[in-house]
């Protein structure tokens, strides 16, 4: 995100473009690093483009299931994406109680 309604997006193709959100997505759409975007290129500049659409996670996922999304393009997956759920040393961040303590409460 640069401001004033703009961002860079590195595009499919290898190219980073300066692209301007619509006003229809401005303030209602918010877009984060790492998001999926839909750009419509312009035709007399070819490093701007105009962004048409953001694609939920799910939609995102979809995409990429269906082939229309290069392998290497990493998908924002969410917080607990990368964590490893069988880690042996991961710390619990729950607390355990007594019976005799809930019945205290």
């Amino acid at each position: 995100m640069l401001g004033n309604g703009r961002c860079e997006a590195m595009c499919i193709d290898g190219t980073k473009r300066l692209c301007h959100i619509r006003g229809k997505m401005h303030k209602k759409v918010w877009i984060a690093a790492g998001d999926i975007i839909l750009v419509g290129l312009r035709d007399y500049q070819d490093d701007k483009a105009d962004v048409i659409l953001k694609y939920m996670p799910d939609e995102a996922r979809l995409l990429k299931a269906y082939g229309e999304l290069p392998e290497n393009i990493r998908l924002n997956e969410g917080i607990a994406g990368g964590l490893d759920e069988e880690d042996d040393n991961a710390v619990d961040d729950y607390i355990e109680f007594e019976d005799e303590d809930i019945d205290k409460i």
